[in-house]
């Protein structure tokens, strides 16, 4: 399947690399020059000299963008672009009634759309061991799959466009809560004059270990 990464920050950049190993990337477009090139030191993956020309003849489009406008904006250059029955992927964490607008003016474009947000940070970007969770029609999820097997550790299809991002706004709730606790913890701990670098490491241990701490 024909694939092509629009976004190239500390996400974007994993999953295209990863892509590009796999033999299952066309082509990578970032709109900075600088982060494109760092892919093309990183692993030799090609690049696109314009958004048009990346998305072309593209069978798969994964974004991986900062702000639902980012979004936004991307969609409306590209949807007449991307061949008919092509599809969009949005990795981005994004609100799920932008991730419904923009499936509604891709539809009407004759591309699929899937929100699939992930959690994992740039650790599993690089590593393919992200979890994605995704909205969409079910259908279209499994003609993509085998692609994001190469990137993720699970695909979960969580619901109709926007259950992707629904999910990942639950888990930003917990991560801000258990980040919370983790740095109050500590600064509790370290006002009491404990030698936090002993701390950290006793405590991972226990009950109270944790991806933040």
């Amino acid at each position: 399947m024909k694939t092509v990464v629009i976004g190239l920050g500390a996400m974007g950049a994993g999953m295209a690399a990863n892509l590009h190993r796999a033999g299952l990337l066309r082509c990578a477009w970032n709109r900075s020059p600088g982060r494109g090139q760092a892919l093309v030191a990183r692993c030799g993956a090609t690049l696109a000299g314009s958004l048009d020309e990346a998305v072309a003849d593209a069978e798969l489009v994964i974004t991986s963008v900062s702000t639902d406008a980012d979004l936004k904006e991307v969609c409306g250059r590209i949807k007449e672009r991307m061949p008919d029955g092509s599809v969009l992927l949005d990795t981005s964490t994004v609100a799920a009634g932008t991730a419904c607008e923009v499936a509604a003016e891709l539809a009407e474009a004759g591309v699929a759309f899937l929100d699939g947000p992930v959690s994992g940070g740039k650790e599993g970007a690089d590593n393919g061991t992200m979890v994605m969770m995704v909205g969409g029609d079910a259908d279209v999820l499994a003609r993509v799959r085998p692609v994001l097997e190469v990137i993720t550790s699970r695909v979960e299809h969580m619901g109709p466009v926007g259950a992707g991002q629904t999910t990942k706004a639950v888990n930003q709730i917990m991560v801000a809560g258990i980040n919370q606790a983790v740095t109050e913890a500590l600064a509790f701990g370290g006002a009491q004059g404990l030698d936090l670098d002993k701390v950290v490491e006793l405590l991972s241990g226990g009950a109270a270990g944790s991806w933040f701490l």
